[in-house]
């Protein structure tokens, strides 16, 4: 049995949530000690006992210590099953983060699934259903994955009431691939107030099109009144092999004007680093490539949550990770087995 500390390195929820895919597609059961030891309210929250509860469903597994507050656990899978699965964390807990934990297993099946995931789908500490659908989700697709995600309904934080369909085919045979070139760009951007006065969205949109020098046709203003409150800034960055997605989320006294411009640093940055890769994307892109067992993808510098993530998958799967600094900005993070 693999035993993992919870608490090296970033010590939060994405330990145990590759843990849990991890678990599923090599067979090894684990026992994690320590659950999210780093965060102001350690052991398992709803969003983590919900995806804990979904892998166990997916994989015919043994579990103990599956409980709110639990800083122990035991998962000790079985046989994936493909399937029509549903599950409802009951809070904000983002969706996102309950499917990046199953949809390893879900990759692996021989056959076709669909999951309904009901939740938080734009959480500021989570990847917002926008990054799934423009950014993940088409690279996975080079891999010759097909998956199609819709978002029924959204639930912001801290409400949440969102739903989200993900439809997952999986391929006869993953493709490697590698993002390392960064190409010219393209940028547009979109503001949403639920249930919040629209000159939020519209002072955001304004300070956007000044800072990156956008014109009106590559901003999209949207009202939505029948769910919220929240307010989600989206600026998309489009190359020739990837769309990157960089999110800012409206909060209590915290003007439109600093949502949008901390989301503008954002954008900045990456564009000076000239590495196709985010860091937030590096961090997903990690299992999906150690699956494959081969490809790489040029980011900035690597951060504490991908080196902790490496570092779990390597107790998994038989599959090394080599990092090499190309210069002051950019690294390359490639994997073979």
């Amino acid at each position: 049995m693999i035993v993992i500390d919870g608490s090296t390195g970033e010590g939060g929820g994405q330990i145990l949530r590759s843990a849990l895919g991890l678990s599923l597609v090599s067979g090894k059961p684990f026992q994690i000690r320590n659950i999210r030891a780093n965060r102001k309210k350690p052991g398992l929250m709803r969003q983590h006992l919900t995806a804990v509860q979904a892998a166990a469903e997916i994989g015919t597994c043994k579990i103990d210590g599956a409980i709110i507050g639990s800083t122990e656990l035991f998962f000790t899978p079985d046989k994936i099953k493909a399937g029509n699965y549903h599950f409802s964390i009951g809070t904000a807990g983002s969706c996102t983060l309950v499917f990046q934990a199953i949809l390893p297993a879900l990759l692996m099946t021989d056959m076709s699934s669909e999951v309904v995931l009901e939740g938080g789908t734009h959480n500021p500490m989570a990847p917002p259903f926008d990054f799934l659908e423009t950014t993940f989700l088409p690279l996975l697709g080079q891999m010759g994955i097909k998956i199609h995600a819709t978002l029924e309904r959204p639930g912001f934080f801290p409400a949440g009431g969102g739903k989200l369909r993900i439809a997952v085919t999986p391929a006869k045979e993953l493709k490697p691939f590698d993002v390392c070139a960064f190409s010219k760009t393209s940028l547009s951007a979109k503001a949403v107030c639920a249930q919040l006065p629209g000159h939020i969205a519209k002072r955001e949109l304004n300070v956007i099109a000044k800072k990156l020098h956008l014109a009106d046709a590559d901003l999209d203003q949207i009202q939505l009144e029948d769910y919220g409150p929240g307010n989600i800034l989206t600026i998309m960055v489009r190359s020739e092999q990837l769309t990157e997605t960089f999110t800012g989320f409206g909060q209590k006294n915290r003007s439109a004007e600093k949502v949008a411009s901390q989301t503008v640093r954002e954008v900045t940055n990456y564009l000076s680093n000239r590495a196709p890769v985010g860091p937030y994307l590096a961090d997903q892109l990690l299992i999906p490539m150690a699956l494959v067992g081969s490809g790489s993808f040029v980011t900035g510098k690597p951060t504490e949550h991908t080196l902790t993530n490496i570092e779990v998958i390597q107790k998994f799967l038989e599959v090394t990770f080599n990092l090499k600094q190309l210069d002051s900005k950019r690294w390359e993070i490639r994997v073979q087995k």
